[in-house]
This record gives structure tokens, sequence and C-alpha cells, in this order.
């Protein structure tokens, strides 16, 4: 065959037909959703599940503080950010099946050896192999739904799956608690096998192979290392910046490192033959404002849900599965408030809710900061601002996740998504780091989560102002809004 026609054939194998991702004889795509979906329901289950460990692991293990105890979260979330990048180029280059199902394996093992961590160091070092499978399994999980699904469906599937990710926020925190408070810690990693099981299970047999691009693609580890040590850095400067142990110099020089590894990174991108992020998807205005609203909203969410369990414990003195249930019904907003939002996304393109929903969310945090007291008041005092945050949320985290990959070639679904998501989970190191910082001491007063809820308002703002240049509006409406 000649150049050109392998060229053209690798072309048509790059699109993102509904055929080749659906099992043989079932005409619709709606089961790969769904396995595709259980996996990636693990991966932002395990996450809010941890929000409501956090007290029982500082029990568990009494002479770890509270900046150690927060990077059982930030080395997983600082790992499985770096990774997804070269995950979704793997993901893309080797086909969504088999990726899929490595990274459902490896999370599945190393979610065994988290729950059998006699250490702080031993879960840590469980938590970052992890990430890893948490990275090659959601990329591939999104490029597995988007080529089952044709070009007409996809904001609304593109938005049910991110609306999946929020049924697991709001399953999380009450069966995370529940579990916790009755068979203890580990139990929220032995609780992803049974399911992660049936995904693993369920995939094998169910998803058809999907053709690679063949290519072979070089891993950027300076890219990913110099990465790791910007996030780390600066996350590990924002955690320990009350601890007596480290002095104000110390300090300083922690956080200036970490910015000049992500010049440094920057830079490396911009020379390297295959860098870890293509500096050519930010060519488009579009992306890079979803990305950089992504990664302020994921900053300002991980901050108001661990907050949450904050107050509800330390001021309301809430057990924790009360604290569990009483966080829920904001989480259970989101997944109809995105299905909503998806299908009318769909005609009117993403600005409006995200605008929208990052105001609403700019909102509740004004309410947390002049309504609820010392005096537990659920219904009246928290539960309104909850259902403002959780609708919120529906409008605009799988809003973010859809419009990141509106524009896109379809050969560049998995890494331009991945992108995404690993730009929120950077933003959502950051978001704990600033929570422990804020509220990581013993003896917590009202007057102490004011500083939060500022903060969260401010960031829930600027999303709404880096949203405004987003446009996502079929191509074909256009026209048709300029005649009238």
């Amino acid at each position: 065959m000649s150049p050109a026609g392998r060229r053209r054939g690798e072309h048509r194998a790059a699109q993102p037909l509904p055929a080749p991702a659906a099992p043989v004889g079932t005409a619709s795509p709606w089961p790969v959703f769904w396995v595709a979906s259980i996996a990636a329901f693990l991966v932002s289950l395990d996450t809010t599940m941890l929000f409501a460990a956090f007290e029982p692991l500082g029990r568990a293990f009494p002479g770890a503080t509270a900046a150690e105890l927060s990077w059982v979260l930030n080395a997983y979330t600082v790992v499985y950010a770096t990774m997804l990048i070269p995950a979704g180029g793997l993901a893309d280059t080797h086909g969504r099946k088999r990726v899929f199902l490595a990274g459902v394996a490896l999370f599945l093992a190393a979610s065994a050896a988290c729950g059998l961590a006699g250490s702080v160091g031993a879960l840590v070092a469980a938590r970052v192999v992890q990430a890893v499978g948490a990275a090659l399994l959601t990329p591939a999980s999104l490029s597995i739904v988007l080529a089952a699904f044709p070009q007409g469906r996809r904001s609304v599937v593109v938005s049910l799956w991110g609306a999946v990710g929020g049924l697991a926020a709001a399953v999380g925190p009450s069966a995370g608690s529940f579990v916790i408070d009755h068979f203890g810690w580990p139990w929220a990693f032995y609780i992803n096998l049974p399911l992660g099981g049936l995904a693993w299970w369920r995939g094998r047999a169910l998803l058809a192979p999907s053709p690679g691009t063949g290519e072979r693609r070089r891993v950027d580890g300076v890219g990913m290392v110099l990465l790791m040590l910007a996030v780390g850095a600066i996350t590990l400067a924002i955690v320990e910046s009350e601890a007596p142990r480290w002095s104000r110099e110390e300090l300083l020089a922690t956080a200036a490192f970490g910015l000049a590894a992500g010049a440094a990174f920057v830079a490396w991108a911009r020379r390297a033959p295959a860098p870890l992020v293509d500096p050519a998807l930010f060519r488009h205005r579009s992306y890079t404002c979803v990305n950089l609203a992504t990664l302020a909203f994921g900053t300002a969410f991980s901050m108001m849900f661990l907050g949450f369990f904050f107050y509800m414990t330390k001021l309301w003195h809430f057990s924790l599965p009360q604290a569990g249930l009483a966080v829920t019904p904001g989480p259970l907003m989101v997944m109809p408030t995105a299905i909503v939002t998806g299908r009318l996304a769909a005609r009117h393109g993403h600005r409006p809710f995200l605008v929208g929903g990052a105001l609403l969310y700019a909102c509740s945090s004004l309410w947390f900061l002049r309504v609820p007291g010392l005096e537990p008041n659920y219904l009246q005092h928290w539960l309104p601002g909850l259902l403002m945050s959780g609708v919120a949320v529906g409008l605009v985290l799988p809003s973010l996740s859809a419009a990141a990959v509106s524009r896109l070639p379809a050969a560049h679904y998995a890494v331009g998504s991945a992108v995404n998501q690993a730009t929120r989970q950077i933003g959502s190191v950051m978001g704990v780091a600033l929570t422990v910082a804020l509220l990581g001491d013993a003896a917590l007063g009202r007057a102490d989560f004011d500083a939060l809820y500022l903060l969260h308002g401010a960031l829930a703002l600027l999303t709404a102002l880096l949203c405004f240049p987003v446009d996502t509006r079929p191509r074909a409406a256009a026209p048709a809004v300029t005649v009238t």
C-alpha cells in the first residue's frame, strides 16, 4: 500500500465510529457505557470516601500529623494527575480496551494493598500504585464512551459520564462514613474489589478490541518528573505552612523550587520532541480557558468537600456516619442536573451552564460564610447551601469535561481529556493542601472557616470569569442566530 493509502487507513481507523467499541450483535452502545463508567465511578468513589476517612486514619496512626495524613490523599492525586496524560496517549496508541483492563486490574491490586498497609508510609506507597491504575483506566474509559456514540449524542453522553462521577461523590461520603465507622478504614479500599472485579470481567467479555494508532510514543519522563516536583513542592509548602518543624525560609524555598520546576516544565514542553503536554492543544482559546477554569473549580470543589467534614465533626460534633449523611443531599443533586445540562448544552453550548453554575457556587460559599453558626441547625442553616452547591457542581464539572473535548480531533480525545482530568486533579491537590493548612489545627472555632469560604467564593468567581470566552455551540446553529 502506498504511503498516502496508509495515511488514509490510519485516518479512518482513528475516527470515532459507534461500531468499534460495541459488542458484536448488540445494537445499543449503552452496555459499553456502563462497563466503562463503573470503573470511572470507582476512581471518584475512592476519593470522596477518603474525605470521610481523614479522622479515622488519624486515630489509626496517632503519631502522624495532619500534614502527613494529607499525603494519603495528595500523593495519590499528584501521581494520578501526572500519569493521566501519558495514559491517554497509551490508550490512543495501544488500544482502549487493553489499557482500560490493565488499569482496572492494577487499581484493584493496589486497593487490596492499601487495606493491608500497616503504616502511613506503606499506605502512601500503595496509593501511588493505585493512582497509576486509576490514571490508566480513566482516559481509556472516556475514550471508549466517545467512540461508542455518534457525534450528535456525545455532549449528552459525556455529561452523563461526568455525572457518574457526581453520583460517586454523592454515595462516597455516606457509604464511606458507614463502612469506615462499622468495619474500619481498610474497607474504604476493600469496597473497590467486588465492583471493580465485575467491571474487569464484563469488560473482557463485552468490549471489542479497539485498534491503536500503531505509533510508538515516547513517554516524557523529564516532563513527568518536573510536573511531580512542581505540584509536590508547592503542596508541601502549603500543608506545612503552620508546622513548627519548618522555618519560613525553608517553606519559601520549597515553594520557590516548585514554581521553578513548573516554569521548567513549560519550557521543556515547548522544546521536547514528544512532550507530556503538547502546547498545540492550548492554541484553541476555549480549551485553554476550560482548563484554567477546571484548575480553579477543582480547587474550590475539594476545599468545600473536605471543609464540610471538618465543620460537621469539629464544630457541630456529628458522628462520622451522621456527617456522611448530612453531606449527601448536595452531591445527590449532581447527576440529575448534569443529565439535563448535557441535553441543553448539545443545543446551546456549555457557556451558560458553566458561568451560571460557577456564580451559583459562589452564592453557596456566601451562604456558608454568613449563615451556619456553632449551634447545629441542619435543615435551615446548612441544607439550602448544600443544595445550591450540589446543583452548581452538576452544572459545572460535567460541562467542563464535555467542553474540553468538544472541539478536539478524534485522534486526540484521550490525551485532550486526560490533560483536562489531570488539571482537575492538580486543583484537588491544591484544595486539600489549602484546607489542611487552614483547618488542620486540633481545636477549631467558627472564625477559622471564614478564610476557607472567602477563598472558595473567590475561586468560584474566577471560574465564571474564565468561562466567558468558552464557545462550544453547534457550528450549524451559529449562522441561524446571526440571521435572526
